[in-house]
């Protein structure tokens, strides 16, 4: 990944991490994202801010819409997704050492 499309990522710590983190482990919709998320990191999104993240996310093509179940749309981490997902969480790794080291050292 280039560090341009690394930085597109933006602030990664946002609702665009956790819907990536939350569709890594298999296709989700809407709802069962919202609850994933909640339940593994204590945050509640709307659904605006949800569906405006997916919408973004599918328009970078990091995440794909699955054909309809009933009224269900749900959604997948694309090989390009899961890339930039894959890199940002190691960037978040490193600062997680990084700040473990110098905690330590306090």
């Amino acid at each position: 990944m280039s560090p341009k499309q690394s930085a597109e990522l933006g602030r990664f710590t946002d609702v665009a991490f956790l819907i990536l983190l939350s569709l890594a482990n298999g296709p989700k919709h809407g709802y069962v994202i919202i609850e994933d998320i909640k339940a593994f990191s204590g945050v509640q999104f709307e659904p605006g801010t949800l569906y405006g993240a997916l919408l973004r996310l599918e328009n970078k093509g990091w995440i794909e819409a699955l054909e309809a179940q009933e009224r269900r749309h749900p959604y997948r981490i694309t090989p390009t997704g899961q890339e930039a997902f894959s890199h940002q969480f190691n960037t978040l790794e490193q600062l997680v050492n990084v700040g473990k080291q110098r905690l330590a050292l306090n």
